[in-house]
């Protein structure tokens, strides 16, 4: 059983002109196992996706404080390409386009990055494992020939998202806002995908605004983020509860002195 642990994180972004920084985290504490699924919700410009980038290790995101402990090792000093090693994936909100790099290449690559140099994945068992996940998410085995997201629909991208999370097998996945654009079919395959990935191996942290989401994807455990920490943490029927009240319900409830973004 694989163990992430998020530790009184305090985080800083760095804006594009690298001249100065804005805090966004501000002691953020969260423990996942692997066999467990869980959702982050909040308001806009609370953190979420802040939360996501500063897990996987973008560089315009700073540690000021707190730890992220994977298998009880420290990861804050890692490369992004040392913690996809070590099991970590992030599903993207907005996926980049890689000119030059079929999906196929890309994928054979990323796996290959977390197997032993010399045990490199067979074609065979690459290809039989593609075909197979290309037919769960109801993907065109010609999208394995195109340059990764090139062209790509919304929720093209979305599907090889978790296309790419199927066949790399990560112990945690950091699913940010998987949900977006999509439309009620798109949203049903993205969640067969994930679901089809749920078990003692695999753990997964999704962020995201909509409970229909949550329909489809039942959590183990919600956690509510507001003004860069975790304020309520509660089962399936917290989301749903949000859902009827908003967040300013639950904001008053607990008597935070929170202004939320979208209030005038």
């Amino acid at each position: 059983m694989a163990r992430l642990e998020i530790k009184d994180l305090h985080v800083e972004v760095e804006d594009k002109d690298k001249k100065s920084r804005k805090k966004i985290l501000k002691g953020v504490n969260l423990s996942l196992k692997t066999g467990e699924i869980h959702a982050i919700m909040g308001p806009n410009g609370t953190g979420k996706s802040t939360l996501s980038e500063t897990i996987m290790g973008n560089p315009r995101y700073h540690v000021t404080q707190g730890d992220i402990l994977l298998n009880n090792e420290s990861i804050v000093e890692m490369p992004v390409d040392e913690r996809a090693r070590k099991g970590l994936f992030l599903a993207m909100q907005y996926p980049a386009e890689v000119p030059g790099v079929t999906n196929a290449e890309f994928l054979r690559a990323a796996i290959n990055a977390r197997r032993p140099k010399d045990d490199p994945i067979s074609v065979m068992t690459f290809l039989n494992e593609l075909d197979k996940n290309l037919d769960l998410l109801d993907m065109n085995e010609a999208m394995t020939e195109r340059y990764l997201n090139e062209g790509f629909s919304g929720g093209e991208k979305k599907r090889n998202e978790i296309l790419q999370m199927l066949m790399i097998k990560p112990s945690f996945g950091i699913l940010d806002e998987i949900d977006s654009g999509l439309d009620i079919d798109a949203l049903r395959v993205v969640s067969r995908g994930v679901n089809a990935m749920r078990g003692d191996n695999f753990g997964a942290l999704m962020i995201t605004h909509y409970q229909r989401l949550l329909d489809y994807i039942v959590p183990d455990v919600v956690h509510v983020m507001m003004d860069g920490r975790v304020v309520k943490d509660g089962g399936p029927d917290l989301a749903k509860k949000l859902e009827q009240e908003g967040y300013a319900g639950l904001r008053d409830e607990l008597g935070l002195d929170i202004k939320l973004v979208d209030e005038n």
